[in-house]
């Protein structure tokens, strides 16, 4: 037979273990001290304190005591300087920022002395807020914030913001506010010292019947008449419990009701909704510094009108001369004495003579080669005189072949008007047009070139380069004698054999050349050199200019950081209340990352529309400037202004995220 003292052993191990559940709140031996100068303040002295699940306590104490320091360590808004927090269990000094923030956006609902409503938002906006922190469903939570705000007898004032509520009202929003996620803890700091007596009252009656549905209410107050609603009472005072004690007849722990639990949206679509949330705080910022925002902006609508518009100028220059070098042939190779150009001793070398050009103009590879000389002269008809110097060609009559010109009227010169050394002139349409104001037809009337008497037999289309100088073109072998007095030639014009190769042209010419002359004291230039030449000068130019325009873009960004600095500074407050709310640092840097970044685009947007005015108004003002605008000139600078303004914005951004919310919430 058993004896009875193993029937006992029995039944000692047959009972099942009752869980054990951590405390809902755990405090040992928590310290806070604060920085003063030289000394250190000391808020709270090793308090040692735990509450439970659906306790109303009250924390009382004279201004000084340490209940906020208190109730900012409950809440997770600050942090003990020694000692243990611990919320079911979980210790908050191994917890990130974002981890105490999830932590406030779950289980506490904040109830402020001075309500900490967001300014710009209704009030239906302002108790939606830390839903959207915690990703629940937009229709969801719209709904859960109307019938918050209907059970507080707020339906009609749901559209209203904070300044068209009266205090009362604005209290029961941040009651709804403190609601909306079902926050298992609501602190209260002074819930009524704000308030008259009858709203005082209703908030009170409000918290008791959160209280009855199971939710734990901390109230922080300095009046005891508020203290008494509580069942329990925690006096403070110079930072160290003095009483904790309850009212008779009330059980240790009020309530174990849990809370309702919300549904919580995760992922894309919970950070969608954060991120519309921040662009819709972002334009609403912008909006209400309308000034400001412009001024921040003219920066990088300076710059990016600068960059765009230099560009397409480059652009439009660029393409313009090498039109003008396509009117004179892709083919053609001019040969000119000296050893290149700008060679200082090329007029000292009269080497270069018309049987130079009648030597080249035999070769196989060569289409047509013409003699030319020029010099400047007056024109004058009559009593008509030109005002400007206008320039003498001395041609061939392969001349206007090799250049590609086209005639108005009349005739080009022929062999035999170079032959007889003829007074015959062709004129070009600006000659034309200054000689001949009234619209007088040219053709046989003479013209004094110099001191040589002309008769016009021909009018030539402009060439395109120099097409606003006057050009008139006559027998070379007139201007030689004529004009000039010598029998050297300044150039050779050759146009290429379109069945020939331009290197071996030009390796040809050299060669006949140099067995001429027995030294090469000539040079070729050809079209495709000229182009290239003219291409990678503007090119380097544009590259120059649109630098110096990125550099004002670069200053714009620096406004652009510094507007942003002065923003957050003037936005501490509305920061701490998105962070006591919910908000994670990742969602504040989003809103003003967003800030930045749509006033560069913006600013952006409206630099581009600015150099495409420029574009249209450059033209009415019969101006020479030719602009040429491109899609990816246009692409780019738009993404550079974006680009500033994730740079520029990351700053001030990063800054907003790192603010500590208590001192952020404290800040006036």
């Amino acid at each position: 037979m058993t004896p009875a003292a193993d029937s006992s052993t029995y039944e000692r191990f047959e009972r099942p273990a009752k869980p054990v559940t951590p405390p809902l709140i755990e405090l040992k031996k928590v310290r806070r001290e604060f920085p003063a100068g030289d000394e250190v303040v000391v808020a709270l002295k090793d308090v040692s304190l735990t509450i439970e699940k659906g306790e109303m306590v009250a924390i009382v104490g004279s201004s000084g005591s340490g209940k906020s320091t208190l109730m900012n360590i409950l809440g997770c808004l600050d942090r003990a300087t020694r000692g243990t927090y611990r919320v079911l269990g979980r210790d908050t000094r191994e917890m990130a920022p974002d981890d105490l923030a999830a932590l406030r956006r779950e289980h506490f609902g904040f109830i402020f002395q001075r309500y900490h409503l967001l300014p710009d938002l209704t009030a239906a906006g302002n108790v939606e807020t830390p839903a959207i922190y915690l990703g629940r469903d937009p229709a969801e939570r719209k709904a859960e914030a109307k019938r918050l705000l209907e059970r507080l007898g707020l339906k009609d004032r749901a559209g209203h913001t904070p300044n068209q509520l009266s205090g009362g009202q604005q209290q029961r929003v941040s009651i709804a506010r403190a609601l909306i996620n079902g926050g298992d803890v609501i602190l209260a700091d002074e819930p009524t010292g704000a308030l008259d007596t009858t709203t005082g009252e209703e908030v009170m009656r409000i918290l008791r019947q959160l209280n009855a549905e199971g939710r734990t209410i901390i109230i922080v107050t300095h009046d005891m008449k508020v203290a008494e609603h509580a069942d329990r009472i925690i006096e403070l005072s110079d930072g160290a419990i003095i009483a904790d004690r309850r009212k008779p007849g009330t059980a240790e722990i009020a309530a174990d009701v849990a809370p309702k639990s919300v549904k919580m949206r995760q992922g894309a679509a919970s950070w969608r909704d954060r991120f519309n949330e921040a662009f819709r705080m972002a334009v609403r910022a912008m909006r209400a510094h309308k000034l400001r925002t412009f001024l921040t902006m003219l920066g990088i609508i300076i710059g990016i009108a600068a960059v765009v518009s230099v560009v397409a100028l480059g652009e439009g220059s660029r393409k313009q001369v090498l039109e003008n070098i396509s009117a004179l042939g892709t083919n053609t190779i001019d040969v000119r004495p000296g050893s290149g150009f700008g060679d200082r001793r090329s007029s000292a070398i009269r080497t270069l003579t018309v049987a130079d050009a009648e030597a080249i103009a035999a070769q196989s590879y060569v289409d047509s080669a013409t003699p030319t000389v020029t010099t400047s002269v007056t024109l004058r008809r009559g009593n008509v005189s030109a005002s400007a110097s206008a320039t003498a060609n001395g041609v061939g009559d392969q001349y206007f072949r090799v250049r590609g010109m086209k005639l108005e009227s009349g005739a080009f010169l022929g062999a035999e008007s170079i032959n007889n050394i003829s007074q015959e002139i062709v004129i070009d349409p600006n000659t034309r047009s200054t000689l001949f104001p009234d619209g007088e037809d040219p053709l046989g009337q003479v013209i004094l070139v110099g001191q040589m008497p002309a008769t016009v037999v021909g009018v030539a289309s402009s060439t395109g380069f120099g097409s606003e100088n006057l050009n008139v073109y006559a027998p070379y072998t007139s201007v030689l004698r004529r004009l000039l007095g010598q029998d050297y030639l300044r150039s050779i014009t050759v146009r290429v054999a379109d069945n020939a190769s331009m290197d071996a042209a030009q390796a040809g010419i050299t060669a006949l050349l140099k067995t001429r002359h027995g030294t090469e004291d000539f040079y070729l230039n050809n079209t495709d050199e000229i182009r290239q030449s003219i291409e990678q000068t503007t090119g380097t130019l544009t590259l120059l200019i649109a630098s110096i325009a990125v550099i004002s873009l670069i200053v714009g960004g620096i406004g652009v950081m510094n507007i942003m600095l002065v923003s957050v500074t003037e936005r501490v407050k509305e920061i701490g209340v998105r962070m006591a709310v919910g908000a994670r640092q990742g969602d504040i840097m989003q809103q003003f990352l967003i800030e930045a970044v749509l006033v560069c685009m913006i600013g952006g947007a409206l630099g581009v529309s600015l150099a495409l005015s420029l574009g249209f108004i450059f033209p009415l003002f019969g101006s020479g400037f030719v602009l040429d605008f491109s899609v990816a000139s246009i692409v780019l600078a738009f993404t550079c202004s974006t680009l500033i303004g994730v740079a520029f914005g990351f700053l001030p951004a990063r800054s907003a995220s790192k603010l500590d919310p208590i001192e952020a919430l404290a800040r006036e």
